[in-house]
């Protein structure tokens, strides 16, 4: 049967495009019937079959075209983000901000970490908020019990505050970054705990355990070249494990009432010390001006005397009745007396004792 080349109606026996299968003369089909079987169809599918003009139909394939184009070519990159372009899996660069172009998937796909964004990790204890907005804090155990340098054991818990600092390594060098940091948190933790007593953990070194795991975890994570900053490691609560918390706390005041007793001690022995020190000084002064006053007058005297011997040995009989008249003077200058005379009638000698009425009368005023 020959094929219809005609254009119009009969091609019933004909191809799509109104040519046999022997090959003839092809024609290219015609835009406004295939528009207008687009509108039959249209009519049949839409409620109330209402018709539809020609162009705007095109136009519609062409807004969808371009949709479709858009967003297979074109991808839009957040402010807090870095857009990571790969080809085939393979990073082959970084966007900024903004819109920019891309091959379709599977060709290329873009990953957009956030790059400025501060990320939380809570290692010890997790924080919980209702529905009201009142929130609570669960101790997680297994995290925070940790070993120090004394054997002794102390319920840690603490915040790590982190950020992505480099987008391709943190992408591709660990598997699951977030679960990293963590662990490394957590060991680094445990290591310097390990490594310090329990005491000053508990009291003046935290800010010194704080930055020593900052330091530590940053040390890990570029060796493991995750492409993460430690911004900051913040203790919530360095306490001794509930169950022996209160035996703790006696034991911390047993040990304030002895600190405080060695410093009463200590001020004691720098008040009495000096005291004792200075009354000691005080005593070899006083010793050594009478050593110094006593052997003085005993030059004084060994001088007297062997000058009284020289002049005694010159005139003797003169020496001796001086010395004795000297010695009764200074023997009855401080004595009474009382004047006898064999002359007289009854053998005695009334006398005015002036010196009693000078000393009344000077006891008088």
């Amino acid at each position: 049967m020959p094929w219809s080349n005609q254009s119009g109606g009969g091609r019933r026996g004909g191809g799509p495009w109104g040519q046999g299968p022997s090959g003839g003369p092809q024609h290219q089909p015609d835009l406004e019937e295939l528009l207008k079987r687009s509108q039959d169809r249209l009519k049949q599918v839409m409620p109330g079959g209402a018709g539809l003009p020609g162009s705007f139909v095109f136009l519609i394939a062409v807004v969808v075209a371009a949709i479709v184009a858009f967003y297979a070519f074109t991808f839009r990159v957040d402010a807090d983000e870095l857009g990571v372009v790969m080809r085939f899996g393979n990073p082959i660069r970084s966007e900024p901000p903004g819109l920019h172009f891309r091959l379709p998937y599977p060709i290329e796909e873009v990953r957009r970490p956030k790059v400025t964004r501060q990320n939380i990790i809570e290692v010890g204890m997790r924080t919980r908020t209702g529905a009201r907005g009142f929130g609570g804090v669960t101790d997680v155990p297994e995290e925070s019990l940790m070993l120090t340098g004394d054997e002794n054991i102390v319920d840690v818990d603490f915040v790590v505050y982190w950020r992505i600092r480099d987008a391709q390594k943190y992408l591709f060098n660990i598997q699951n970054p977030e679960v990293t940091v963590k662990e490394v948190a957590e060991s680094a933790m445990r290591e310097v705990v390990g490594q310090s007593n329990i005491q000053p953990i508990l009291t003046e070194a935290r800010q010194k355990t704080e930055q020593a795991v900052q330091k530590l975890m940053q040390e890990v994570l570029d060796a493991y070249g995750a492409g993460v900053s430690i911004d900051q490691v913040q203790l919530q609560k360095v306490d001794p494990p509930s169950q022996v918390i209160d035996a703790f706390r006696d034991v911390q005041a047993a040990r304030a009432d002895q600190e405080r007793l060695q410093n009463e001690a200590y001020a004691y022995r720098n008040r009495i010390v000096p005291e004792a020190r200075g009354e000691a000084e005080r005593i070899l002064q006083s010793a050594r001006a009478y050593k110094e006053q006593t052997v003085a007058e005993a030059n004084g005297q060994t001088a007297r005397f062997l000058k009284v011997y020289e002049e005694y040995k010159k005139a003797p009989e003169v020496t001796r009745k001086r010395m004795y008249l000297e010695t009764m003077e200074r023997v009855l200058g401080g004595t009474d007396k009382i004047i006898l005379d064999s002359k007289a009638g009854q053998g005695v000698v009334p006398f005015l004792p002036l010196d009693q009425l000078q000393r009344k009368r000077e006891g008088g005023n």
